[in-house]
């Protein structure tokens, strides 16, 4: 037994079967102890990793992978996954650049069904696999795994009012733990609460058994599994939910830390051999005190000290809180502005305003379409709402962007936070293409500041001067800059040396720039820059400044394919333009812009061939 645990020897997933109960917490603890050492050094997500391992662990004692197919909603929770899966000689690859995705990956293990990054797309994925099953004969299950908290969003509802109907194997965990990334919302939290504590809801093993008795073929094996079961089930519930309604057949409340129960509980699922509903009630960080005791901060943390768990969690230090504190500064002066946010209070810098105005801030769960709509409501009828939401995450909200506001040139403010390169969180999280799908939105104004003052500056502008849609865009992370602004830009900065060569960048490039800049001065070498603020729409003068050039560079961190230089290409400027072409993958945002070849060194190489001895001071 002393290397039973060793997982790079065990025979995984198929040796967690053969596991006691006693074995299986001991497994289950040491689990823990890798998911804390790796996070604690690479960073990632933490409590809710930590709050999954039992009812990973038993999943995979019940269920056969990969001919079961498992869907994790979201991706965050499947790091357990990850290691009885093939993959925990590489764990401590995770998140870092050429290692394990931080999120499941169908191109990375057999064993991932699907990729899942954006919240609430389980239902509707594991629907479609289960219902491929069915037509193809295989009487296997399809297992989605999702937080209360992804069970805010609407795409969601909309699979599940699919799914009861579907007759598949169709299993959905719902992982309650009270949070998503801050404290759940809404009445559909209060509803899983209400069914985790309502003693109505707790049947008695006669009651359960009564029940079981007159249910044809499946009633015996199921009963069986009750009998065997030291807690009775008194927890299984196949009446009175909203799930049966929906057409599931429903098993829970399980205690998602004990592993007969969750393993009592998923061979009852899987003998109904229909759409079913489990509700397991988990700890977010369980295992971890400093997890347990913030939930919320230990979510998605950067590396921290194991001895005392100090995460770098949206330091006050980043563009986020000063976007944060300027938003509630303005409040302060204009009681018509409203801050409305998708379940990331804390994540977007909105702790401030929420503070100070309870009444005027709105957090509406996990469901960026429906905030986006929100906006227009309180728009229509006098406030100036601010969605505060990840450039990711606002790709869910582009036909309310172009419907519900656009045509009717209501005036909302966007702070698309994450804008760019985000880092470890890979292809599902950086913000490359808010830009390209912006700019489609008629009569939209976009800001892209390269400090934090230009960044105050801008949110004073959109807020307080201009009219219709509008968007003020920042990184993830703090101010690089180096450089202080006494009279920041809000349209644009225009610096004149002398060169025949002019670089054009906005935002946080503009630091990267002005690094490879003083490199060429080093070397002799003159260089103009034009940086813009406002980027779009476009600018003529921007045009004709370009114009006045032999050579122009346009350095751009979004997606190439309807960027702000792509469209200036268009007008007949003939400049290079150094985008992105594709998905970016994880790593640390500095090796990735490396390797887009939008670094300062990349910007230098780029910009050195084309200087001749002409150019020199």
């Amino acid at each position: 037994m002393k290397n039973r645990f060793d997982l790079n020897k065990m025979d995984l997933p198929g040796d967690v079967k053969k596991l006691s109960y006693e074995e299986c917490d001991k497994f289950a603890a040491q689990i823990r102890k890798i998911l804390i050492e790796t996070v604690s050094h690479n960073g990632g997500h933490l409590s809710s990793n930590l709050g999954t391992v039992e009812l990973t662990l038993s999943l995979h004692r019940i269920f056969d992978s990969p001919k079961d197919s498992f869907v994790w909603d979201v991706g965050h929770q499947a790091y357990t996954h990850k290691l009885l899966t093939g993959r925990a000689d590489t764990f401590d690859t995770i998140r870092l650049k050429d290692g394990l995705s931080g999120f499941p990956r169908p191109d990375e293990s057999e064993h991932d069904a699907f990729i899942c990054g954006h919240s609430s797309i389980s239902v509707s994925a594991a629907l479609g696999i289960a219902t491929a099953k069915k037509l193809n004969n295989d009487p296997h299950f399809t297992i989605a795994i999702l937080g209360d908290g992804a069970f805010t969003g609407g795409e969601c509802f909309e699979g599940m009012n699919n799914a009861g109907k579907s007759g598949t194997n169709l299993i959905l965990v719902l992982n309650y733990n009270e949070m998503s990334i801050s404290k759940n919302v809404g009445a559909l939290s209060k509803y899983l609460s209400t069914l985790r504590t309502k003693e109505s809801y707790h049947r008695t093993k006669d009651a359960v058994e009564n029940v079981l008795d007159k249910t044809p073929i499946i009633g015996a094996p199921i009963k069986k599994v009750v009998r065997s079961s030291k807690n009775a089930f008194k927890d299984m519930l196949l009446h009175s939910t909203v799930f049966e309604y929906m057409g599931f057949k429903f098993v829970g409340p399980i205690d998602g830390h004990n592993m007969e129960e969750l393993d009592d509980g998923f061979a009852a699922a899987k003998a109904l051999q229909c759409p079913t509903v489990v509700l397991v009630e988990t700890q977010k960080g369980h295992g971890y005190p400093p997890a347990e005791a913030n939930p919320g901060g230990y979510h998605g943390v950067s590396a921290f000290e194991l001895s005392n768990g100090n995460p770098d969690v949206v330091p006050t230090d980043s563009y986020s809180c000063v976007f944060g504190r300027r938003l509630t500064d303005l409040a302060y002066e204009h009681n018509n502005i409203c801050a409305v946010t998708a379940a990331m209070k804390f994540g977007t810098g909105l702790q401030y305003f929420h503070k100070a105005f309870p009444d005027r801030f709105f957090d509406v769960g996990i469901a960026e379409q429906h905030a986006a709509t929100f906006c227009a409501g309180l728009a229509s009828s006098g406030m100036v709402p601010v969605f505060a939401v990840y450039s990711t995450f606002l790709q869910r909200s582009y036909d309310q962007l172009l419907h519900d506001i656009g045509i009717l040139g209501l005036h909302i403010v966007l702070g698309v936070d994450r804008a760019g390169i985000v880092g470890e969180d890979g292809e599902t999280h950086q913000g490359i293409f808010d830009v390209s799908f912006l700019t489609t939105v008629p009569n939209i104004k976009i800001y892209s500041p390269s400090c934090y003052r230009e960044l105050e500056v801008c949110l004073d502008k959109a807020i307080l001067e201009d009219k219709g849609v509008c968007a003020v865009r920042y990184p993830r992370g703090s101010d690089k800059t180096q450089r202080e602004y006494i009279a920041p830009a809000v349209d644009f900065e225009y610096e004149q040396n002398g060169s025949r060569v002019l670089a054009v960048t906005y935002g946080r490039l503009y630091g990267e720039l002005k690094k490879a800049q003083a490199q060429l001065e080093a070397d002799g070498r003159k260089l103009d820059i034009l940086k813009m603020v406002e980027i779009f729409p476009l600018s003529e003068k921007y045009a004709e400044i370009m114009r006045g050039y032999d050579k122009v560079f346009f350095f751009e961190e979004s997606y190439r394919y309807g960027s702000i230089g792509e469209k200036y290409a268009a007008m007949g400027i003939p400049l290079e333009l150094a985008a992105i072409d594709n998905y970016v993958p994880h790593g640390k945002v500095e090796e990735l812009l490396d390797d887009v070849g939008l670094s300062a060194g990349k910007m230098l190489d780029r910009m050195t061939a084309n200087f001749d001895e002409n150019d020199k001071t």
